[in-house]
């Protein structure tokens, strides 16, 4: 997903999307170790997704910080 998208939701919808993509990293990684995995950049596109979430969320709480 792209920055953009994920910053136009609310923390909880980001929370509960960042929890989606960790349990489908945790699947493709299990199926990568099976030999069962297609498409191996779909690891690292998850990874990463994972982390631009975490990213957002932080700057999220640290505006909300700021304000309060």
């Amino acid at each position: 997903m792209k920055a953009s998208e994920l910053r136009a939701l609310s923390v909880e919808e980001l929370t509960q999307k960042r929890d989606e993509f960790k349990e489908e990293h945790l699947r493709l990684r299990c199926n990568n170790a099976l030999r069962q995995l297609q498409d191996v950049q779909m690891l690292k596109k998850r990874r990463r997704d994972i982390a631009r979430i975490n990213t957002i969320l932080s700057e999220k709480q640290a505006q909300a910080s700021t304000i309060s």
